[in-house]
């Protein structure tokens, strides 16, 4: 039978906005409520407004939060604070949360969560901080978190779980079932069961479903799938998530360099490092660097991208440098002082979208050695189709504008040189960039640019030179 009081909502629960509006976004007026609440040290209200939310949600309303009030809604929820919602913030907001919550508090939060997301939380503090939060852990968990933090940044063994299923190849499915059933402490979320022999090492995997479909007699040995996509602890995230995106992995065993089990990766762990690679990149390509938040301050934002902004500075002068070369033509000619930007900028436009997808053609592995001189042909094909186009296109406007006879076969016959030039330098720099181990998406852009510009601004210049007989 069903309480009449739980029929009613009070005044407070009526008055609650939601958190997001129709377009997702977060509520101001949820914000503020959450604000006056924890100003108000109402820890019953920031309870009936924040308690319940997603982790997800509880991120996006931490970064929605002054600063100061963070730390502060963290101590005022206690034990009802879920941690796993600081993996879904911004690193520079989590650095300053962490900064300001004592250590004891960081270690009864991370206690309770998955060891994946325990360490995405602590992996960036000092090791003072983090070695005096890991002593007031279990001995279990201690060992557990402080084993990933010793591999490597951005590996496997950083990203796996430690939480998983072994059992030896003697058992029955009636016997895991039975397991399975009886015992509380498993971890929240698993597809498959782990086959290990007494020393811990991998020899197979059982998936759920196979194994609920086998006679409860049926050994797991004769279930166990040995041809599996194992990961080792210190593979690379990024190589491990194209295998899962490759061969459609749910789950996949992580393993030492003695073939032991430590962990496993889950495709909730893959998403996070999928989006994290393709953020980088991103960002990357427009000279950002990867770990750049829209949290930072004016200083270290402005500071970070000042490096790049004083390369590209350089650049810009060598290309104007070569209308230097022509400075008398220029004087002689008003129309090619204001049609060069035209050609220069063209070919680098187009060069952008060669670059981009040539970027990102190498981080996923589908350009290589095998294939790159079909690439190369493709690229320069369409460069002077595109060319040809473009070449008609600007001569006619040309014409138009300056009534000058041989102005429109001049422009056209330099926008075909720029784009072929563009799209050459938008393929092989990355090549080359990746062929001497520099990373293709922070490097290319200047020099790719600095090409287009110069092939631009000279070939357009010495066409007409030539054509018009300029001195």
């Amino acid at each position: 039978m069903v309480d009449e009081r739980d029929m009613t909502a009070t005044d407070d629960e009526r008055a609650t906005p939601a958190l997001r509006d129709e377009d997702g976004a977060v509520r101001p007026e949820f914000v503020a409520m959450v604000s006056e609440a924890v100003q108000g040290r109402d820890a019953g209200l920031l309870r009936a407004l924040a308690g319940d939310l997603h982790e997800a949600d509880t991120g996006d309303l931490l970064e929605a939060l002054d600063a100061d009030l963070r730390p502060q809604l963290i101590e005022l929820m206690g034990k009802d604070f879920d941690f796993t919602a600081l993996t879904e913030v911004d690193d520079t907001v989590r650095e300053e949360i962490l900064e300001e919550l004592p250590n004891e508090t960081v270690a009864e939060g991370v206690r309770d969560i998955d060891s994946d997301d325990a360490v995405y939380i602590l992996e960036d503090l000092p090791k003072e901080d983090q070695e005096e939060i890991l002593e007031q852990l279990p001995t279990t968990e201690r060992a557990a978190i402080a084993q990933r933090l010793d591999y490597p940044e951005e590996s496997a063994g950083r990203r796996m779980q430690t939480e998983f299923i072994a059992v030896a190849p003697s058992w029955t499915v009636g016997q895991t079932i039975d397991f399975l059933r009886e015992t509380e402490d498993l971890p929240e979320r698993f597809f498959e069961i782990y086959v290990v022999d007494g020393e811990g090492k991998f020899l197979g995997a059982v998936s759920l479903d196979r194994m609920m479909r086998a006679k409860r007699p049926v050994l797991l040995a004769d279930l166990k799938e040995e041809e599996r996509h194992v990961v080792r602890a210190d593979d690379d995230q990024e190589d491990v998530a194209r295998r899962f995106e490759r061969y459609n992995l749910v789950a996949a065993p992580v393993v030492d360099a003695r073939d032991r089990m430590v962990g496993v990766m889950t495709f909730d762990d893959i998403v996070d490092v999928i989006e994290q690679e393709a953020e980088e990149d991103i960002k990357a390509l427009g000279g950002v660097k990867g770990e750049e938040e829209l949290s930072d301050s004016v200083w270290t934002t402005a500071k970070s991208r000042f490096n790049w902004l004083l390369i590209n500075l350089g650049t810009a002068f060598l290309a104007s440098s070569v209308l230097g070369l022509f400075q008398e033509q220029l004087q002689g000619m008003v129309a090619l002082a204001v049609l060069a930007p035209i050609v220069a900028s063209q070919g680098g436009n187009a060069t952008t979208q060669t670059m981009t997808v040539a970027v990102r053609a190498l981080a996923t592995r589908e350009l290589s050695a095998s294939n790159a001189s079909r690439v190369i042909m493709r690229e320069l094909m369409v460069g002077f189709i595109n060319g040809l186009a473009f070449a008609v296109i600007t001569g006619v406007a040309a014409y138009a504008w300056f009534k000058v006879p041989g102005l429109g076969v001049v422009i056209g016959l330099a926008m075909i040189c720029n784009l072929v030039a563009a799209a050459l330098g938008g393929i092989l720099i990355p090549l080359a960039l990746h062929r001497l181990g520099r990373d293709p998406a922070v490097a290319s852009s200047p020099f790719v640019t600095t090409v287009t510009d110069i092939v631009g601004f000279f070939s357009f210049l010495a066409i007409a030179t030539l054509w018009f007989g300029l001195k």
